[in-house]
């Protein structure tokens, strides 16, 4: 079975813990976890991005001038995509991106996911994360000493003084378990998790 050390804030070994096989030892599958990311990003598309044609630029429902002994050339439109102002040709439309996989195909992602973390040897499971106050200086210095590069922390719950705490310092980030995926545990170098957290992510990702 997996086991992890179990660390507190100081960086000084308090224990050690089992870790579910099911979860943190699988066979690796990065199609899945592609599949999952890119439904993860499409899904965050908005796809309201829009031009309006010729026929829906305001004017236009007067010849600019006559068609002949002006010298100019002949236009018959001031919506025309030639003009300055003018209507848009083949520009973009409002677009559905929504994609959409089985939850089982997603869990599965999420579990390859950790054990690819684990492989990687850059998980980190805390007794706790508790901070006094909300102060980045504190929380930087937590990170310095635990020698953590880029971490994804999860916490079994609201932690306000961390969340706040962290939100300043770059390509960190503080995430509940409820809101744990396959996209933000690949995107961080580090995956910290807090023992109450540890049980609860394997509590939902058990097969």
């Amino acid at each position: 079975m997996a086991k992890a050390d179990v660390v507190n804030i100081q960086g000084e070994k308090v224990g050690e813990i089992e870790l579910k096989d099911a979860i943190w030892a699988v066979d690796i599958k990065p199609y899945l976890m592609h599949d999952v990311v890119v439904m993860q990003l499409a899904n965050r598309r908005r796809g309201t991005s829009k031009t309006k044609t010729r026929g829906e630029v305001r004017g236009g429902g007067k010849k600019p001038w006559r068609q002949k002994g002006t010298g100019r050339a002949r236009s018959g439109s001031s919506t025309s995509p030639v003009w300055v102002g003018g209507g848009t040709v083949f520009g973009p439309k409002p677009k559905e991106y929504h994609v959409s996989v089985p939850k089982k195909v997603r869990k599965a992602a999420l579990r390859s996911a950790l054990s690819q973390r684990y492989v990687d040897s850059t998980v980190k499971v805390l007794d706790k994360l508790d901070l006094d106050a909300i102060s980045t200086k504190a929380f930087a210095g937590v990170m310095k000493t635990l020698s953590l590069s880029k971490p994804l922390l999860v916490v079994s719950g609201k932690n306000e003084l961390l969340e706040k705490s962290a939100r300043n310092i770059p390509y960190t980030k503080v995430l509940r378990v409820e809101g744990l995926n396959v996209y933000d545990v690949m995107r961080h170098e580090h995956f910290v998790v807090t023992v109450e957290a540890l049980t609860r992510i394997e509590e939902a990702l058990s097969p």
